[in-house]
């Protein structure tokens, strides 16, 4: 599958299509729109979470609650589209007093995209290169979170440390297989550690107090998956390659691991290849650590 989406953050709405969805798969817009809303919820979020509150229209594709075999199309509407409607306006002639937004912002597109497109007005830029445009991702990935459902396969993530604070995991693989999706749903940082989880707090009203901003990190895990899923041959078909370029398509993402990630360059080969082993009594392939 394939996916596509269009739309500007105070446009009238944001649209995902996606491609070579198989026919039969059973689809649940309450569970998109779940997936959606957990998207707007966290602890010290801005304020444009306030005014919208996103919900899916399925478009095409979708009969009876089952994909037909054609591409999906879904709608996730902008609430403050009725506040920004004579800015950005698809038609019609810019209104004299109209705002334009001359100063670059750090950390953004909006340079880089005014000198690439020739553009005066950074608003051309930054209404595409916003956040708000990984609302139709999460709609687009509700179909493929259904199809690889019916395959088994889970995926689930949660935080590991805002700003400075970080929590503390002995062995993340093994953490990871005990964690319950309650621990993580029910905390305002998404982190299944209580005491990390009020310290991320803390640190997020410190920095709301200096008028500032924080990053994080997170962890997603995967389980379930077949071995032998993308490619060997060709470099753009291994999945590791695949993986991360969705996830640095997302602007906010500057680094991603796998595994042990940077963790294995500090470590010798020995701490680092987990030897593989063949249980016989189970006919699979296991590993020594």
């Amino acid at each position: 599958m394939r996916y596509y989406t269009a739309g500007e953050s105070h446009g009238q709405g944001l649209v995902a299509i996606v491609e070579d969805v198989p026919a039969g798969l059973k689809i649940s817009e309450e569970q998109i729109n779940v997936d959606l809303a957990r998207r707007q919820a966290g602890y010290g979020r801005g304020g444009r979470m306030k005014i919208e509150h996103d919900m899916v229209q399925v478009i095409s594709g979708v009969r009876f609650g089952r994909t037909i075999g054609s591409p999906v199309a879904m709608l996730v509407a902008n609430r403050d589209w009725a506040n920004w409607t004579d800015r950005m306006a698809p038609f019609g002639e810019p209104s004299l007093d109209l705002v334009r937004e001359v100063t670059p912002r750090p950390g953004h597109a909006d340079l880089v995209g005014a000198l690439k497109t020739n553009t005066d007005d950074c608003r051309n830029i930054l209404e595409r290169s916003s956040a708000r445009t990984t609302a139709p991702r999460v709609a687009a990935a509700g179909i493929a979170r259904e199809f690889l459902a019916d395959l088994g396969v889970e995926i689930f993530s949660y935080v590991t440390g805002i700003g400075s604070t970080v929590m503390r995991e002995d062995d993340p693989f093994m953490n990871a297989s005990r964690y319950t999706p309650l621990e993580i749903e029910t905390s305002e940082v998404r982190c299944p550690d209580a005491e990390a989880s009020e310290a991320m707090k803390r640190e997020i009203d410190r920095a709301i107090k200096d008028k500032d901003s924080l990053g994080g990190t997170f962890r997603v895990i995967v389980r379930g998956l077949l071995p032998g899923v993308g490619g060997y041959a060709v470099p753009t078909e291994r999945l590791t390659s695949t993986i991360g370029g969705a996830l640095f398509s997302i602007p906010a993402i500057k680094g991603v691991e796998f595994g042990m990630g940077f963790e294995a360059a500090r470590k010798p080969g020995s701490q680092v290849h987990d030897p593989i082993l063949l249980d016989r009594a189970k006919a699979e392939f296991t590993r020594a650590s």
